[in-house]
């Protein structure tokens, strides 16, 4: 079972971009640079920030733009409840957790509880 996402900021770099109304627009120039890439399930909500579903890729950076189908490995639970998909070995996520501050309590969870979170909000696999 996988979901489709779309990169909008790849590891390494500033410049973030957002997906509006089915394409990449320029966001903002971030102080530091994506410890991931970072972006977004389109056409899903969730309502801790009323936009779409956060996703991460851990490994290698990607493209801006690239689409990915791929199955979740974990969550990354946040106490503001603006949790994150992650996709890709959890070995490497280590850098993800260092990016938030300690009051978010970020902390990974396994792929059955993505999938619950998932459900919880009405998404299906693709």
């Amino acid at each position: 079972m996988t979901l489709l996402g779309v990169v909008e900021w790849r590891l390494g770099e500033r410049e973030r971009f957002i997906w509006q109304a089915g394409h990449l627009e320029v966001y903002r120039l971030e102080a530091q640079a994506a410890p991931v890439n970072y972006g977004c399930l389109p056409g899903t909500l969730n309502p801790a920030d009323a936009a779409e579903i956060d996703a991460v890729w851990l490994g290698a950076a990607r493209e801006r733009g690239e689409w990915i189908a791929a199955e979740p490995s974990g969550l990354l639970h946040l106490t503001d409840l603006d949790h994150k998909l992650i996709f890709g070995d959890l070995s490497a996520v280590q850098p993800l957790l260092d990016w938030f501050p300690p009051e978010r309590g970020a902390r990974v969870l396994g792929p059955q509880q993505a999938w619950q979170w998932l459900a919880s909000l009405g998404v299906q696999p693709s």
